[in-house]
């Protein structure tokens, strides 16, 4: 139905009037916007000329740039923001748990590298500049295996509590290939995703708007519900459930971009107890039925803790994948999984067979370079970033709430351990526009903005105080150029339903 919805959805912008208008707000408050709208792209653009000019010349040739670019905000706002307010989105180096632009601004970075990052840039150096000098003499050779893939199969069994490994270049190749040896052992063809949820840009499990293609052979059922428990217990076509663990921040509805942020319903939160019931309760009717239960560690894994997602909720299954943070700072994709899941032939009927193979798979420098990961994953000083870790880094989070609402803004956060989204308490259409205030006080975000923040583990106190301090900065700028103007009658749902009354009518003009 959403990919449905969204082929009918008209295009349409802003004028500058309706830019900075778009909930009738006095003309005192329109004024305070304006101003604060040309402080803004002024200081961003004085502050990183070099930033802004590359990334403009690039975005020429690199698609990617062109689509971040453009869905920073809701797309009616997105043309004369992109024409007015100009970001640079090129880095030169980092250190500690910041970055620094082509003009030498550091930023404190909360992009977490896509979830990559977890134990600090320098520590993802030390891995790949190590793993170059234990591969070099080998170098590029491929379909050989270096001596460090037989150690980390060996590690990652153990981490993982299953039989077998395979090594892949990427999250979205590894949930590929567990997808696939599911179907080819239980001889189903069905998959179950939940609604919402991440596993990689394949058209199986992206099957909503992103996708050109129709839908394959998936179900798309809702999380922490009695019916999908009822379907699965009834049905005889599913070979496989999928879980994102990243969705007990926000069951059932997809990943927080600001684009999307056209009221303040964003809402976030994570209740321990509760999810790990409902991981239970999916395993036991996954064994009772056959169903292959499979993990999507891809994003999470070892940023709960060294033992992953499977130890934190106490939660085992018939297949893991893992990448991201795995690779040492190197593109990586695993499955772990069960001995009769992870074979990929039939002795009896011998062209039967479940053929993945890739060319980079068990590279060299990236195997190398996980070896150094896990390794140093039983240091001491990593044993100390995990410890207490959900005790300090909830402590963090209700320590900026309360910042926050000590200062009358009507912002908030809710977090999964160092994975957090910001969500709005007053109803306004101009949540989106915090993002740019955060960046002006040297805040690195993502293209998402504030939808997701992630903190490296490596934070120490003094580095989350300034943090803090920056990001109450930016919220108190924000209200006082006007952004979050509280007039009478301003409700989300009155919002939501302005801007659909905008569609259907640019809809009717077509």
């Amino acid at each position: 139905m959403a990919k449905r919805v969204a082929g009918f959805l008209p295009g349409y912008k802003y004028g500058e009037e309706r830019f900075f208008n778009a909930d009738s707000a006095p003309a005192e408050v329109v004024d305070l916007r304006r101003k604060g709208f040309a402080r803004l792209a002024g200081l961003l653009a004085e502050r990183h000329p070099k930033s802004i000019a590359a990334s403009a010349d690039a975005a020429e040739r690199i698609s990617d740039l062109q689509f971040t670019r453009s869905y920073r905000v809701p797309f009616q706002f997105s043309p004369y923001l992109r024409a007015h307010l100009k970001l640079g989105g090129f880095v030169e180096s980092s250190e500690g748990v910041t970055v620094t632009d082509l003009d030498g601004r550091r930023f404190y970075d909360l992009t977490g590298s896509y979830g990559v990052n977890v134990l600090g840039y320098d520590f993802y150096k030390e891995c790949m500049s190590e793993a170059a000098r234990r591969a070099g003499a080998l170098g590029p050779v491929l379909g050989s295996l270096h001596p460090c893939v037989a150690w980390n199969a060996e590690q990652l069994c153990r981490i993982s509590g299953l039989d077998e490994v395979s090594f892949h270049m990427s999250g979205t190749e590894a949930v590929m290939q567990a997808v696939r040896l599911a179907r080819y052992h239980t001889r189903r063809r069905y998959v179950v995703r939940f609604c919402g949820a991440y596993h990689g840009w394949w058209d199986d499990v992206q099957p909503g708007p992103g996708n050109p293609m129709p839908p394959g052979k998936v179900y798309t059922l809702k999380e922490m519900d009695e019916d999908t428990l009822r379907v699965l217990r009834t049905r005889k076509d599913i070979a496989c459930v999928l879980v994102n663990p990243l969705q007990a921040m926000h069951p059932n509805s997809a990943a927080p971009g600001d684009s999307t942020l056209i009221d303040s319903s964003r809402r976030a939160g994570f209740d321990r107890a509760a999810y790990t019931t409902w991981l239970q309760r999916l395993r036991e009717v996954c064994t009772a039925r056959g169903i292959v239960l499979i993990l999507d560690e891809v994003f999470m894994g070892f940023r709960l803790g060294r033992g992953g997602v499977q130890e934190y909720f106490g939660v085992r299954a018939d297949m893991v994948t893992y990448g991201k943070t795995l690779g040492g700072g190197f593109p990586v994709g695993v499955v772990c999984g069960r001995k009769d899941l992870m074979r990929r032939f039939r002795e009896d009927r011998p062209a039967d067979i479940c053929f993945a193979r890739g060319t980079f798979n068990s590279h060299p420098y990236v195997m190398a370079a996980m070896q150094v990961f896990l390794e140093r994953l039983e240091s001491p000083d990593v044993q100390g970033l995990y410890s207490g870790l959900d005790e300090r880094w909830n402590h963090r989070a209700a320590e900026l709430n309360r910042r926050l609402q000590a200062v009358g803004v009507p912002v908030q956060v809710a977090n999964l351990s160092t994975v957090w989204s910001v969500f709005y308490t007053r109803p306004s259409r101009y949540n989106w526009m915090l993002q740019f205030y955060l960046r002006a006080e040297g805040l690195a975000l993502s293209w998402v903005g504030t939808g997701r923040l992630i903190f490296s583990l490596n934070f120490s106190d003094a580095d989350f105080s300034e943090v803090v301090d920056r990001f109450v900065r930016a919220a108190q700028a924000m209200q006082a150029d006007g952004w979050w103007w509280d007039g009478p009658g301003l409700t989300n749902k009155g919002i939501r339903r302005g801007v659909l009354r905008e569609l259907i009518a640019e809809y009717r003009r077509r």
